[in-house]
């Protein structure tokens, strides 16, 4: 029985089914509030779902010159990848799906995948346009990444524990103590609109640019796969800030924690759609400069700042 309710919270709730449903939910949640952010209408509720199964329906092309095995297995690998990282986050309580002392570093490595996919997948589509999306890509990775990572960590060095469930559980535990890493929590907020490449850090994807980027490309269930990627990672990402830096409402009765989740997530949501709404694209340069400059300097003050609190703790 106990492998049974283990498959299903793996395939259905609140692994795989549910994951997607709710990355398809955060994609009209982001598009339409960004469309009234801009005075514009927005699609209906059921764009993404009808996006999704126009996709699937369409033939995939694959270019003759595209190494074809790298070009079919990068969308596949994107999404496994942000599927797995998923199963360790705490939702609405702190036990996860899985769970063990140090998945905190196995999230931040799974959920690095999904760029490297992006590519590997644009760099052997052989398109010039592919190719330079691919390259702003993965440059776009060293600029943001660091100081992602030294954000996720420093709460993570008060609360002595690298696991995910183990961090929660002491925010949890130990009230108010959260406020500490609001700075790094602006950290995740900034780096996460690079992670996701979303304005003003969405130069790998410029549509009036570089057409498409890594995905100019793609089409039919590649690009499916591609974008449920994206909005799968979107929610992932969202969770995992929700669990470090906003662990209150944790243990909550299932239906009441659901709700809290879906908020703190839909929050997140809401605010990176108000960043893209106000800046403008950075160029690559402007990009690195801001992130290494100003982000990471701030990202290592919260480490510094949680190491005081711990001492005096």
């Amino acid at each position: 029985m106990s492998a049974i309710l283990n498959l299903v919270s793996i395939l259905i709730f609140p692994g795989l089914l549910f994951l997607l449903v709710l990355g398809m939910a955060g994609q009209y949640v982001d598009r339409k509030l960004y469309a009234r952010l801009q005075n514009r209408v927005g699609p209906p509720w059921y764009q993404p779902v009808a996006d999704v199964f126009k996709l699937l329906g369409k033939e995939s092309v694959i270019p003759e010159e595209a190494d074809h095995r790298m070009f079919s297995l990068a969308p596949i690998f994107a999404l496994a990848a942000v599927i797995a990282a998923y199963l360790y986050i705490p939702l609405w309580n702190t036990k996860p799906v899985l769970s063990f002392q140090g998945d905190l570093v196995v999230v931040l490595y799974l959920l690095l995948i999904p760029t490297l996919t992006f590519f590997l997948g644009g760099w052997y589509s052989r398109s010039i346009f592919s190719t330079l999306g691919a390259v702003r890509s993965i440059t776009q990775l060293f600029a943001y990444e660091i100081p992602l990572l030294i954000a996720l960590l420093s709460p993570a060095l008060l609360a002595s524990s690298w696991s995910i469930a183990g961090i929660a559980a002491y925010y949890g535990t130990h009230p108010w103590r959260w406020m500490v890493n609001l700075l790094g929590f602006a950290v995740g907020l900034i780096t996460l609109l690079g992670k996701l490449e979303r304005v003003p850090f969405d130069a790998p994807e410029a549509e009036t640019e570089i057409v498409a980027g890594s995905f100019t490309e793609y089409s039919g269930r590649y690009l499916a796969f591609f974008r449920l990627a994206i909005d799968s990672e979107a929610i992932v990402s969202s969770s995992l800030l929700a669990a470090v830096f906003l662990p209150f409402g944790l243990g909550l009765p299932i239906w009441l924690g659901v709700i809290v989740y879906l908020a703190k997530v839909a929050g997140i949501l809401s605010v990176l759609a108000l960043l893209r709404t106000i800046f403008a694209r950075l160029r690559m340069d402007q990009m690195i400069s801001f992130c290494w400059r100003y982000v990471a300097p701030v990202a290592f003050l919260q480490v510094i700042i949680d190491l005081v609190v711990k001492e005096l703790v």
